[in-house]
């Protein structure tokens, strides 16, 4: 790939860190994010310059999120400490999950929802894209985000609402 690093991840680190935080949640995405980073650098010299690097990068946040996600269930679990504080919600790009209340309204999403709702509708991939990172049809991407975004309509809380 020709394209500098640098400008990639400040073109595209954004939208990763919002999907890893709609994935994994806030107080793992910052591993996420840097994991995912981590491993693009690492093979950014052998990538095709044709390559969707968005795309791409969501596919490597997505096994990145994976990574955390079994990482997170074999960790200990301290009782005497309170868990780590999520970043502040008025934060860029934290934007993305402004609440704790959508947070909560997420991870209680299936997994395949949650995935193909932060793959499409944060990242903005289309369904034929979101299909290949998660597996499936596009059909069954389109609905799974379909069904997720229902779901989040009927559980999250809105404005007079």
């Amino acid at each position: 790939m020709e394209h500098p690093f640098e400008q990639t991840v400040r073109d595209h680190g954004d939208v990763v860190l919002r999907v890893c935080r709609a994935v994994v949640g806030p107080a793992d995405a910052d591993d996420a994010w840097s994991e995912t980073f981590l491993a693009a650098l690492k093979a950014w010299p052998t990538l095709p310059d044709d390559t969707n690097v968005r795309a791409w990068l969501v596919t490597v946040a997505h096994r990145k999120a994976v990574d955390v996600t079994r990482t997170r269930a074999r960790r200990a679990v301290p009782v005497d400490e309170l868990p780590d504080r999520p970043g502040r919600p008025d934060e860029q790009p934290h934007t993305a999950l402004p609440d704790d209340a959508l947070w909560s309204a997420l991870a209680r999403l299936p997994p395949k929802q949650r995935a193909c709702v932060a793959y499409h509708h944060v990242a903005g991939l289309p369904h034929a894209d979101v299909a290949a990172v998660v597996g499936g049809t596009a059909a069954a991407a389109r609905r799974a985000a379909a069904d997720g975004i229902a779901a989040l309509r009927a559980t999250y809380p809105t404005e007079g609402g």
